[in-house]
């Protein structure tokens, strides 16, 4: 059974495309384009299945055409529409940095060069130009920019990351929550 925290979400088919089975797919992370692994997983009905790649090619950077193996007409196609697509983390390891999503990080803890343990990414927020992790701590949700500049270090098999936030980003959200 594939658990949440061996995927990362990269992207969501949007609809069929032609009459063979086509999807077409809005990625963020093109891991799936680097690595060894020749499936992505999709989260039908709260289960996370994994689905072979038949073949690809991509359309711009961010957009590409999928054929999955057993998937052969539009009517089948169809179920993918508007479903989100994974892949594993330890694929994703094998990536460089530039090349991951910031979805890739949830389920880090993160501690800070200066103030030490933080908290746990939960989320990410990317509503905005500017993209946020979603942080718990101890019941409180942070919102920590998502800048690369802030990240010292990372290990992914311990699911750890180190940063070097700014001074008072903290302090301001603790401010924050006295109200």
């Amino acid at each position: 059974m594939i658990r949440r925290e061996d995927v990362y979400k990269i992207g969501i088919f949007n609809k069929p495309h032609g009459i063979h089975g086509e999807l077409a797919f809005t990625f963020t992370d093109d891991s799936f384009d680097n690595g060894e692994c020749d499936y992505l997983i999709c989260l039908l009905d709260g289960i996370f299945v994994p689905f072979f790649i038949e073949e690809y090619r991509f359309r711009s950077d961010s957009t590409a055409l999928v054929k999955l193996e057993g998937i052969d007409s539009t009517e089948k196609a169809r179920r993918f529409t508007n479903v989100d697509v994974y892949f594993p983390v330890k694929y994703a390891e094998e990536t460089t940095m530039e090349n991951l999503s910031w979805d890739f990080f949830v389920g880090f803890h993160v501690t800070d060069k200066r103030l030490g343990e933080i908290g746990t990414v939960v989320d990410v927020d990317d509503s905005t130009i500017n993209t946020l992790f979603v942080i718990d701590r101890n019941g409180e949700e942070l919102l920590v920019p998502a800048q690369e500049e802030f990240i010292l270090k990372m290990d992914a098999k311990k699911k750890r990351m180190t940063v070097n936030l700014p001074d008072g980003l903290l302090s301001l959200e603790d401010v924050e929550t006295l109200d």
